[in-house]
């Protein structure tokens, strides 16, 4: 596909992603309260996934790690983002291929995009790994790994993202950005000609996160919604809003930019006491390093 795609392929594909979130919602909700003993009120809001809301476009090779993650079904549409870790690997999140893996030939990666489906230059995936305790985001272990087919030059226009040192804890104050190209409302689509979008984004730290996240539940506070494995980053009126899952949260620490965490899940779109969840890479360290050679 060398050029961009039209508003009506673009409406296919968010009518299908749609169809796709509502039942994988249904099935999050189900199971939930049986295995946290979580209650939430009727009339809430689903954990509904947006894309990049109060951000901006992003500037031309900028984020030169961003990983459009495509699937194929009727074309190679746009599924999730990630991030290039590695000239060979590609960190994402666990539902944006798991938890039971599809073949690798079903996927595909795009890098050095700016605006998306313009341009592509698809790369073939070799295996797809899958965090063994991985069931659904609000459990925890929601990351993944893709293993390209061969390794990618680094040039002007794609570099790896640094991973953080086991020690880096991501204050609250911390500067962040998340990138993507998915909504920039609950259900308003990014217009053509889909750029890449950033936003910045506030730490919040874990017991704040999950204080808020107990507001308006009847949910025991001694039950923990936020996990140990998981970073809360938000802003009210500014957030990832979680339909590009998989995207990097990239922090500033002593002038380095290092991947915090990978976009997981969230209630609402950038609403107050919500703020947007990521799997912390930190914790997963060591089993990222089991696949993912230290240097290039």
């Amino acid at each position: 596909m060398s050029k961009c795609n039209d508003q009506a392929l673009r409406a296919e594909h968010r009518h299908r992603q749609e169809a796709l979130w509502e039942e994988d919602l249904m099935q999050t909700l189900l199971v939930l309260p049986l295995l946290l003993g979580l209650a939430r009120p009727a009339p809430a809001p689903a954990w509904e996934r947006a894309g990049i809301v109060g951000g901006k476009e992003a500037p031309r090779n900028k984020w030169l790690w961003q990983v459009s993650l495509r699937r194929h079904d009727h074309y190679w549409e746009h599924v999730c983002g990630g991030s290039l870790v590695h000239p060979q690997w590609v960190l994402t999140a666990g539902q944006c291929v798991g938890p039971e893996i599809e073949e690798a030939s079903k996927f595909r990666v795009q890098l050095g995009e700016q605006d998306s489906y313009c341009e592509d230059h698809l790369l073939p995936v070799s295996r797809i790994v899958v965090h063994p305790n991985f069931f659904t985001p609000e459990l925890g272990a929601n990351i993944a790994l893709l293993e390209l087919q061969d390794p990618v030059n680094m040039s002007s226009d794609v570099q790896v993202v640094a991973l953080p040192p086991s020690s880096e804890t991501f204050p609250p104050g911390t500067p962040c950005w998340v990138t993507g190209w998915d909504d920039v409302e609950s259900r308003t689509p990014l217009p053509s000609p889909f750029p890449l979008k950033e936003v910045e984004v506030s730490i919040v730290e874990n017991s704040l996160c999950d204080t808020k996240y107990h507001t308006g539940l009847t949910t025991e506070d001694n039950i923990h919604i936020i996990q140990d494995d998981m970073l809360c980053a938000g802003t009210e009126g500014r957030d990832s809003c979680q339909v590009d899952t998989g995207e990097a949260l990239v922090c500033k620490v002593k002038d380095t930019l290092m991947q915090a965490g990978v976009a997981s899940w969230g209630e609402g779109c950038a609403e107050p006491d919500r703020p947007g969840v990521y799997t912390r890479v930190t914790n997963y360290l060591d089993w990222i390093h089991s696949y993912v050679p230290k240097e290039p």
